[in-house]
């Protein structure tokens, strides 16, 4: 099998403002890719540029996947790890463009195997159930959505911190005043707290029935998470400190989380992502499968690698319901309220439609 052509679009979904910690998103900068081979056989790859967390921007995602492009021309998609050892070898980083690439390779191999691509994964269908996502706003603002949400079924709260460390409790009382305490209630500080804060606001948090914070803390002050876990029983997730496999033994060897977000922007895609998930398992550290703003094509493959990682036990796939104001994609992910499930189809199952592609801009090698 050959690669014959490559075709990238500037996939810009409109959405509602999100705020958090490090900024406000007004629309996702996805960048979708549509690789073509000689068999007829064809995969599709989505990523999500969030340059306040990876550095990377929906532009140079579009400029570097050209050079993508023009080095696979020609060669055969199957040999998967030959063809991400290549796009390593030609630029370090860029992570995010890196993973749709990636999830376009594993998508012709399980078509061209003829399965869903978990079960090319040798993965198991399971249930799945995301939390839903607030985004940063005053105490009263934010308790006020969280019991929107609530009286319409939200199943866990996923609350976006990393503020003033006493605004940042004052927002969880609030919640908590809202909603009760049978909902579970996970925080998400996006790196925004110094040491003494991260101390602060967990230890005033505790009283609230916290499942666990992600990344409170800069990545370069990974050297205090271990102290950071003696200060609090908030149980620590690391997110942003772990790219690679080599991140995760890293944090799991010094003992600095208790749990690991797993993020394709992060990984570079699914094969890594799978010997993180393999390194956490080895340290008895459960994961999470999370993600930036994707649309239900990503979040689909985002739920196949579940499905072939049975340490990933949190689910953080509610970008479609946190404001993406169109949905471009056929097939995907589907919602029975926050209860997820994909087809069996070849392959991931999703595709963006052409109708919504004609209006991006696109490139093809």
């Amino acid at each position: 099998m050959k690669i014959t052509e490559i075709e990238i679009y500037r996939l810009s979904i409109p959405m509602e403002p999100f705020v958090i910690a490090t900024g406000t998103m007004d629309f996702a900068q996805n960048t979708f890719i549509r690789i073509h081979t000689d068999t007829g056989i064809f995969g599709v790859g989505e990523c999500s540029a969030f340059p306040m967390i990876v550095g990377e921007t929906q532009d140079t995602c579009l400029v570097i996947a050209r050079d993508f492009a023009q080095i696979w021309k020609g060669k055969d998609p199957l040999e998967l790890e030959v063809r991400l050892a290549e796009l390593d070898l030609y630029v370090a980083g860029n992570t995010t463009i890196k993973s749709a690439f990636d999830m376009a390779l594993y998508d012709i191999a399980s078509k061209n195997a003829g399965v869903p691509l978990y079960e090319f994964l040798k993965g198991i269908p399971r249930e799945i159930i995301t939390d839903i996502t607030l985004g940063i706003a005053s105490p009263e603002e934010m308790a006020v959505k969280a019991k929107e949400l609530y009286d319409a079924g939200a199943v866990m709260l996923k609350v976006k911190l990393g503020k003033d460390p006493k605004t940042d409790i004052a927002r969880i009382r609030e919640i908590r005043k809202a909603v009760g305490f049978d909902i579970p209630i996970r925080v998400d500080a996006n790196q925004g707290w110094s040491y003494e804060g991260a101390v602060e606001a967990l230890q005033g948090l505790e009283p609230f029935k916290i499942q666990f914070c992600e990344q409170p803390m800069r990545t370069y002050l990974d050297h205090l998470l271990p102290a950071l876990r003696t200060e609090t029983t908030v149980l620590i997730m690391a997110d942003e400190s772990v790219y690679s496999h080599h991140d995760a033994e890293r944090l799991c060897r010094g003992d600095a989380c208790d749990y690991i977000n797993i993020k394709f922007s992060k990984s570079g895609g699914i094969h890594e992502a799978l010997k993180i998930a393999a390194v956490a398992a080895e340290f008895n550290i459960p994961c999470m499968i999370g993600g930036m703003l994707e649309s239900r094509l990503a979040l689909a493959a985002k739920v196949h690698f579940a499905y072939a990682a049975p340490n990933v036990k949190f689910y953080d796939l509610d970008t479609c319901m946190v404001g993406h104001l169109e949905d471009p994609v056929s097939g995907g992910i589907q919602y029975k309220g926050y209860h997820i499930h994909i087809s069996d189809h070849p392959g991931i199952g999703a595709d963006i439609k052409q109708e919504f592609l004609d209006s991006c801009d696109r490139w093809v090698i």
